[in-house]
């Protein structure tokens, strides 16, 4: 119980700094909305997405699955106040999972350089932290609008392309939903992200 409750407090924070990192991004490249609607904050109830932040890892957690994954509701960003809307959203779209990129790097770092005598428990969390964030980063380069491997995708795709694939992103939970039952996590994110934390932790 005190594992899945360590790894659902940090997939929270991991999908907050993920969205704040958008907001931030956005602000920088001259959209203030996500400031505006007070989105550039740690506070968890500004956050919350009833599907990514609370249904889907709790059918993860229910169904045994070894670390929860999700998201937090998207901030909002307007392209249109974006200096250059094409290359600000590949920016702010990329913006979240180098977030979870830092996380990665920061707590395998730390993995890395514990003493042999550390507790089990003291492990725990940068484990917790470097394996959900590989996650995390994973499932958000899936390139389905409107996760943000569709934004980086978006961005060096054809104009004509662009507008029609970005015209996917209302049927986006769908096509998330079907990739999931068809084995999106078991099948290409777990593995990929076991490989990378191997490579970082383990190699």
């Amino acid at each position: 119980m005190i594992d899945v409750l360590l790894q659902v407090l940090i997939l929270l924070y991991s999908v907050i700094l993920h969205e704040v990192a958008h907001g931030y991004t956005a602000l920088l490249l001259g959209d203030s909305t996500a400031r505006d609607a007070g989105r550039l904050t740690l506070n968890p109830l500004k956050h919350i997405d009833p599907f990514g932040t609370v249904v889907l890892p709790l059918i993860l957690i229910l169904t045994r699955f070894p670390y929860p994954v999700g998201w937090a509701k998207p901030v909002p960003v307007n392209p249109f106040l974006l200096r250059d809307p094409k290359r600000g959203m590949m920016l702010v779209g990329a913006a979240g999972p180098l977030a979870n990129v830092s996380l990665v790097i920061l707590s395998a770092l730390v993995l890395r350089n514990l003493p042999a005598s550390t507790p089990p428990r003291l492990v725990d969390l940068p484990l917790f932290v470097c394996y959900i964030n590989i996650l995390l980063l994973v499932f958000n380069l899936v390139p389905v609008p409107p996760l943000d491997g569709s934004r980086v995708l978006a961005g060096i795709l054809p104009s004509r392309i662009r507008q029609a694939y970005l015209g996917l992103e209302p049927y986006g939970i769908f096509i998330i939903f079907a990739l999931l039952y068809l084995g999106l996590i078991d099948k290409v994110i777990l593995p990929l992200s076991r490989l990378i934390f191997y490579f970082l932790v383990q190699a």
